[in-house]
């Protein structure tokens, strides 16, 4: 069973890595995410939802670790999260069903809850 916890550590230590070879890279990146994730018309909740949603859909684990941890964050609530896992599954297919579930465990292991062993 993957650790999500672990998984979001080990992304952002490397990317704090990346950041010291590639500087202007990463910050221009990190002005992207804080433009992109900002208060707009979509709130900052929303357009985690989408991310994390998009993170499932893509099959990238160190997305689905770090959108775990923002969106709960930004307010989302487990029934949100479920909500949008259904959404990615009817536009990812069956892979977006197994990285759901994946999704769902992540967001519960960020939010403190006690993870059922499968």
């Amino acid at each position: 069973m993957k650790d999500y916890a672990v998984i979001a550590s080990e992304y952002h230590s490397g990317y704090a890595k990346l950041a010291e070879e590639i500087p202007d890279t990463t910050g221009s990146f990190g002005r992207l995410v804080r433009e992109a994730t900002a208060e707009g018309a979509l709130s900052t909740k929303t357009k985690e939802l989408i991310a994390f949603g998009i993170a499932i859909s893509v099959r990238c684990d160190g997305c689905i670790a770090h959108h775990s941890q923002a969106v709960l964050e930004a307010g989302a609530t487990r029934q949100e999260v479920s909500e949008m896992i259904g959404v990615a599954i009817l536009m990812g297919g069956g892979p977006a069903s197994v990285y759901g579930a994946e999704a769902l465990r992540a967001y519960d292991e960020a939010a403190g809850r006690t993870v059922p062993a499968n």
